[in-house]
């Protein structure tokens, strides 16, 4: 029997375990080397005084990855051989595989123990995993759609495989998923692990699903309300979505036989934008969900003013354009997109060394 989960973070700050329903909960613990996120113990105490099991994961960014892994194998100490640890590895933080396995194999090094890896299912195929998939199980996140749910028995997740896994240990099939006990959504997630199995791999042993119940990458397990979608193109995603916006792809049937396979995923991601709320949007914006510059104002249409300004005032900064620089953008590089220079760009945002911008930064353009 599969087991249902929530993850949580920050942003679910007040959550009281002991009124949502979950067999397990995994929460951020780290960011970089410089974040460390105040409810993650809290969280972990109270799911161990609750027998709950539980997880803990480092989201990465663009610093170096072995520095990293010191930071979390430093800020966690505590939580290995009890809970299970992984690696959140999407959109900043995407720093390439070897990069990634550089981490990985320094949190093994110091603590015997390996982590899960967190990704977009697009992320499976777009980048080389065969080095890191033979030893780390597979978190992947996959919606259906936008629309609030409880806990699903079998949520969609169409085949098409996973790169380089032949399945997937955990999968996260929602970011608005609605539970008793907390007003607010939730990252639903379903484990195809047994208790035990969960246990074996946060003290260091076998990193993998449980063979009876996992999906594998042959097979497809679609909800009956969602059609199968088999991507029949390496294409980013956000790409696709752009193509549309911009009116590349046409309409109805002409759209649809453009895309291929690939129209019902790309349908739904702009269901999603169009429907969700501007702090919703906002938010992802934040996670780095709609890329940067022109390709997240081509994907967000109509929609990003209104989200973008949102960020532009959490962050303090006004309605100007702002760039959130990307993992080996240099200065000059994201001048030369927005048809500026590196020295209008520096003295804008008060650089006293332009050489010196890290992921995630976020730039005033004009």
């Amino acid at each position: 029997m599969a087991l249902n989960g929530i993850d949580i973070s920050d942003y679910q700050q007040g959550l009281d375990l002991s009124q949502v329903s979950c067999d397990f909960m995994i929460c951020k613990a780290t960011e970089g080397t410089g974040i460390v996120h105040s409810t993650c113990d809290p969280f972990i105490q109270k799911a161990k005084a609750l027998g709950k099991l539980w997880g803990f994961y480092h989201f990465m960014n663009g610093e170096d990855p072995v520095a990293q892994a010191d930071y979390f194998v430093a800020n966690c100490r505590g939580y290995f051989g009890s809970g299970v640890p992984v690696l959140d590895y999407e959109m900043y933080g995407r720093i390439g595989t070897s990069g990634a396995k550089k981490f990985l194999d320094r949190v093994l090094d110091l603590t015997g123990v390996r982590c899960v890896v967190y990704m977009s299912r697009s992320v499976c195929t777009e980048e080389d995993w065969s080095a890191i998939a033979p030893n780390h199980a597979l978190w992947v996140a996959q919606y259906a759609s936008n629309d609030p749910t409880g806990y699903q028995d079998e949520p969609w997740l169409p085949g098409g495989g996973f790169g380089a896994w032949s399945t997937c240990a955990l999968h996260q099939y929602t970011s608005n998923g609605r539970l008793p006990g907390y007003n607010g959504p939730l990252d639903l997630d379903i484990g195809y692990l047994t208790p035990d199995a969960w246990t074996s791999i946060a003290r260091g042993g076998k990193n993998e699903a449980s063979a009876s119940a996992a999906p594998s990458s042959g097979t497809t397990e679609p909800a009956s309300t969602h059609a199968s979608v088999t991507p029949d193109s390496s294409e980013n995603l956000l790409d696709l979505v752009a193509s549309v916006m911009r009116g590349e792809r046409g309409d109805g049937d002409e759209r649809r036989t453009s895309l291929g396979k690939r129209y019902d995923e790309v349908q739904r991601f702009i269901d999603y934008v169009a429907s969700a709320s501007a702090s919703q949007l906002a938010d992802d914006i934040e996670r780095g969900r709609f890329g940067n510059g022109s390709l997240r104002r081509a994907v967000l249409g109509e929609r990003y003013d209104e989200a973008q300004g949102i960020v532009n005032q959490r962050a303090g900064i006004g309605s100007e354009r702002v760039h959130t620089v990307q993992a080996g953008e240099t200065l000059s590089d994201i001048a030369a997109h927005y048809g500026t220079s590196w020295q209008v760009l520096a003295q804008t945002n008060g650089m006293a060394n332009p050489n010196l911008i890290y992921p995630g930064q976020m730039i005033v353009i004009d």
